[in-house]
C-alpha cells in the first residue's frame, strides 16, 4: 500500500463511490477551512491507478514555526477500519505526512464502538444515581470499532477523548435518528414516516402537531433555486442565528464562513447543502442548515426566535428534514454532537433531553487519536494548545 497526493476530482469520485462520507472529509471542506492548509491525499494498492482509500488533511502550523504542522483529518481517513492489520494503512500516511513537515497526526476513525438507543437513555435519565452515559449498558458493541481501538493502542497512537465528549476536535458521541432497519444478515429496509414519527415520545409528537395546527409554513433553498436565492438564504439564517446566540449566549461564526462553506460544499454537489425556514404568519421562527453525503443527513446548524417559541417552529423545520431525508433514501438523521451526560445538575442533559425525544440513539464513535511524529515539536503543541485551552 501507497499514499500519495491526488486531485480534488480523484477525491471527489472516490467520496461518490462510498455509501457515505463525512462532510468533513470532502475536497470542499478544504475549501471551507480557510486558516488550515488542506491537500487530498489516496492509498493505492500495488500498480492500481484508482485509490482504495482517501483523505483529507488539514494542516495546522506550528506559531512562528511555519514549516511544521499538525496533519488533522477530521472523521476520517476513509479506508478498510475493518481490516484485520490497520498498520498495513495507517503507517505508509505517517510517512508520507511526516515527509511533508508534520510533526504529529490527528485522525478521528468514522467507525462506532457502543449505541444506546432511546429507551436505554430514557432509563438512566430517569436514575438518579445514574449521572453519565457510560454508567448505562450500551444496546449494541460494534466489534470492528472495538478492535480498531486495541489495534490503535498497539500501534502507539494516543487517545484524545475528553470527559465531555468534545475534546478539541469533533464530538465523540453524536445522536442519530435511523431511517432504515437493520436485518441479522445486514440488509437494509426504509422505515415509513410513520415508523419515524411513532418513534418520537409524546412531547415531540405533541409539538409537532402544535406546529401544524399553529399554521407554521416550512420552505426550503438550495444550489438548484439558483446563486441570488442562496445567498438571500444565508443571510436570513445568519440574522436569525446571530438572535439565538445572543439568547443562548455562545460565539457565533461570521455570515462570511456560512458563504464560504454553502458556495464551496454547493459546487461540489448541488444536493450537498440547503437551508430550512419555519415561518409563523410571516414571521421567521425557526432556520436550520441541512448537509447530505450519499445516505447520511447532518442537521448542522440551528436557530430560532425569542418570539412565538410556543408555535413549535423548530419541530416543524426538524420533522419536515427528517421526511426529506427519508424521501431521498438516508439511512441516518444525524443531529451531530451531544455530551455523555445523564447528570439532571449538568446544562448539558438539556440538549440530550431534546435529542432523545427524536427517538433515535447515541452513537459513540472511537473518538480522536494523536501519532507523535516529531516528539519534541509534539510535546511543544501539546503544551501551547493545552495552556491556549
Amino acid at each position: 500500500m501507497s499514499v500519495r497526493p491526488i486531485t480534488d476530482e480523484q477525491h471527489r469520485a472516490f467520496v461518490e463511490r462510498q455509501p457515505w462520507t463525512s462532510f468533513l472529509q470532502t475536497p470542499a471542506w478544504g475549501t471551507v477551512k480557510t486558516e488550515w492548509r488542506s491537500e487530498s491525499i489516496g492509498w493505492f494498492a500495488g500498480s492500481d491507478s484508482e485509490p482504495v482509500g482517501a483523505a483529507l488533511v488539514l494542516h495546522r502550523p506550528v506559531p512562528k514555526l511555519r514549516r511544521w504542522s499538525l496533519a488533522y483529518l477530521p472523521e476520517g481517513p476513509v479506508i478498510d477500519w475493518a481490516a484485520a492489520d490497520l498498520s498495513q494503512w495507517l503507517e505508509p500516511m505517517s510517512a508520507y505526512l511526516r515527509s511533508q513537515g508534520a510533526f504529529g497526526v490527528r485522525m478521528g476513525p468514522p467507525v462506532t464502538t457502543r449505541r444506546w438507543d432511546a429507551a436505554a437513555v430514557k432509563q438512566g435519565l430517569a436514575d438518579p444515581d445514574v449521572r453519565r452515559l457510560t454508567d448505562v449498558a450500551p444496546t449494541h458493541r460494534d466489534p470492528v470499532g472495538n478492535r480498531v481501538v486495541s489495534q490503535l493502542r498497539e500501534l502507539g497512537w494516543r487517545s484524545q477523548a475528553a470527559e465531555d465528549g468534545f475534546g478539541s476536535g469533533q464530538p465523540q458521541y453524536n445522536f442519530e435518528v435511523p431511517l432504515v432497519r437493520r436485518s441479522s444478515d445486514g440488509a437494509t429496509e426504509a422505515l415509513t414516516e410513520a415508523e419515524v414519527l411513532a418513534g418520537m415520545n409524546q412531547l415531540w409528537r405533541r409539538n409537532i402537531k402544535k406546529a401544524d395546527k399553529a399554521g407554521v409554513e416550512v420552505t426550503t433553498v438550495g444550489v438548484r433555486d439558483g446563486a441570488e436565492a442562496l445567498r438571500a438564504a444565508v443571510e436570513r439564517f445568519h440574522a436569525l442565528y446571530l438572535e439565538t446566540a445572543e439568547r443562548d449566549r455562545f460565539t457565533p461564526r461570521p455570515v462570511d464562513y456560512f458563504h464560504r462553506m454553502t458556495e464551496a460544499m454547493g459546487a461540489e454537489d448541488p444536493d450537498r447543502i440547503s437551508y430550512w425556514f419555519g415561518e409563523h404568519e410571516g414571521e421567521l421562527v425557526a432556520a436550520t442548515l441541512m448537509v447530505r453525503v450519499g445516505v447520511h443527513v447532518w442537521y448542522s446548524y440551528g436557530a430560532s426566535s425569542t418570539a412565538k417559541r410556543d408555535v413549535r417552529g423548530s419541530n416543524a423545520v426538524q420533522w419536515q428534514m427528517m421526511r426529506d431525508a427519508l424521501a431521498a433514501g438516508a439511512d441516518a438523521y444525524d443531529l451531530r454532537g451531544i455530551a455523555p451526560t445523564l447528570d439532571s445538575d449538568d446544562h448539558h442533559v438539556g440538549l440530550v433531553q431534546f435529542k432523545v425525544g427524536t427517538g433515535g440513539e447515541v452513537v459513540e464513535y472511537a473518538g480522536e487519536w494523536d501519532l507523535p511524529l516529531r516528539r519534541p515539536l509534539y510535546a511543544a503543541f501539546d503544551l501551547y494548545m493545552s495552556r491556549r485551552g
